[in-house]
């Protein structure tokens, strides 16, 4: 499988400045649309398998997962919304699970536009790599 690059672009933090700088506000979620739940986790408080999963991702993989790189379709509607295909998701490896478990890195097209969820896309967390 082809994995896009990830170019270097400019954050997601500015990205999002410049969106509200430019285009005044944020618009509020319709009714009945899923909550946003995005906060953001410093790189050094991330689990160290986070941390292992990044690092493949820089590397291109091997991934040990077959589903490792696959798009990520957000359906939950949590993360900003973005083309099909712009998202792609990652394993985070839970120690003493005979599964995949529920951590995930999804990562955008931007550089260093890495979230993390430890509640398989309930929440996720903008991983903070200044802090």
């Amino acid at each position: 499988m082809k994995i896009p690059p990830r170019a270097t672009r400019i954050g997601a933090a500015a990205a999002l400045l410049s969106a509200l700088v430019v285009g005044g506000a944020v618009a509020a979620p319709a009714a009945g649309a899923a909550p946003t739940a995005v906060g953001s986790i410093c790189y050094s408080n991330l689990p160290s398998q986070a941390h292992d999963t990044l690092d493949l991702i820089e590397q291109g993989g091997p991934y040990p997962f077959e589903q490792d790189g696959t798009v990520f379709q957000n359906r939950e509607g949590i993360l900003p919304s973005q083309p099909r295909g712009y998202y792609h998701e990652y394993t985070v490896i839970t120690p003493g699970s005979d599964t995949r478990g529920a951590r995930r890195i999804v990562t955008g097209e931007r550089n260093q536009e890495d979230y993390y969820t430890a509640d398989h896309y309930e929440s996720f967390d903008l991983v903070d790599y200044d802090c």
